[in-house]
């Protein structure tokens, strides 16, 4: 068996990343020593914080690029783990990989064996995974929305803003959303339940979202900065909580936003101090220990369909360089997935070419 996989090329990585940024390249499928276990990619997950580990070449030099992964166990000389096994790891942007000793990770990112009767395995890289954890830590622990506040989700159709807005929605509280596209903002309101959603495309985004929070807002739940931020500021309510998961609209800068981050707190600086504003910012890596705690709660609301999950889902190995590039561009529309290999939890429909929608049906 040969193995494809996708690595960086010697050029540095800055701004966004553009098709010459990666290569593919083939070698021959990596044999398990004692400890770790070969495992097939099925999944891969994009998500916006590669591309600092892609900036910063986090990952061992010519490796595949770092993804968090759902795969299956193909051979194992790990305990706890067994050939067929499913599995979340980091595998990368790769058809096989080892885990296991001595195999290079996030020290976070602790591979686990997966349950298919408790939901897809797919959602073991979001609503089920990290993306749940930061979504239930960056509301529920940090910003914790009472019941009949106004909280605000940017990114709201995104894989996490999607979770962190229902959730607030489960507390009680009148749940706003920034989006896109007009099929992005009646997803939020019709499929997800939220009270309204504004685009931030439209060239009055200030006062499309003072009109549907009159009454100001309690939680804002930050994925973008930018001009978003911006129409929020001026409508936070005094002792009100913000949550700073991301800051994707600056992520093409040359500092990946580093400096953005350092302005935006300076330019909430007087509003933040006059109403008594608590801004935390969100690490999912310090949230490890509720992963479990997450797990409880999350994953029988989406079993109730109560938390619906919608995933973008495009196929081969092939498309994950442009599908990266897309999820940066805020051009995908739910949790940005490649399936590079068949899923055996899905029967006859293990490939698929169109993207699940918030059921789990194709949409």
């Amino acid at each position: 068996m040969r193995n494809r996989y996708w690595t960086l090329t010697d050029e540095p990585v800055t701004g966004w990343p553009q098709q010459e940024t990666f290569v593919l390249k083939e070698g021959a499928v990596p044999l398990p020593a004692l400890g770790q276990a070969l495992t097939r990619t099925i999944y891969v997950s994009l998500d916006p914080y590669q591309l600092y580990y892609q900036r910063e070449r986090t990952a061992p030099e010519g490796a595949p690029c770092h993804a968090r992964t759902v795969s299956q166990v193909i051979e194992s000389r790990m305990e706890g783990f067994a050939a067929g096994d499913f599995v979340f790891n980091t595998n990368g942007w790769t058809e096989y990989a080892l885990m296991g000793e001595g195999v290079w990770r996030p020290g976070y990112m602790v591979p686990r064996k997966l349950d298919p009767s408790t939901g897809r395995i797919s959602q073991a890289v979001g609503v089920l995974g990290m993306l749940g954890l930061t979504a239930y830590a960056g509301m529920n622990l940090m910003a914790s929305p009472q019941p009949g506040e106004t909280v605000v989700v940017s990114a709201a159709s995104g894989g996490v803003g999607q979770i962190a807005g229902q959730l607030a929605r489960q507390r009680g509280a009148r749940v706003i959303g920034i989006a896109g596209r007009d099929a992005k903002c009646k997803f939020v309101t019709e499929d997800l339940g939220f009270d309204a959603c504004v685009s931030h495309l439209s060239p009055t985004l200030p006062a499309d979202l003072a009109a549907v929070c009159q009454a100001g807002i309690d939680v804002y739940f930050e994925n973008v900065g930018g001009k978003v931020f911006e129409a929020v500021l001026p409508l936070f309510n005094r002792d009100a909580r913000m949550t700073i998961c991301g800051l994707i609209a600056h992520y093409g800068d040359e500092d990946g936003g580093v400096d953005r981050r350092a302005a935006l707190m300076k330019t909430g600086e007087p509003v933040f101090k006059a109403l008594n504003v608590r801004v935390r910012n969100l690490s999912v890596s310090e949230f490890t220990a509720q992963q479990d705690e997450m797990l409880a709660y999350v994953a029988p609301l989406v079993k109730a369909g109560k938390v619906k999950y919608r995933e973008d889902i495009r196929q081969g190995l092939e498309t994950i360089p442009s599908a990266f590039a897309e999820m940066l561009r805020g051009d995908n529309f739910g949790k940005m997935l490649v399936q590079v290999s068949p899923d055996p939890t899905l029967g006859a429909r293990a490939l698929r070419k169109s993207h699940h929608g918030p059921f789990g049906t194709a949409a």
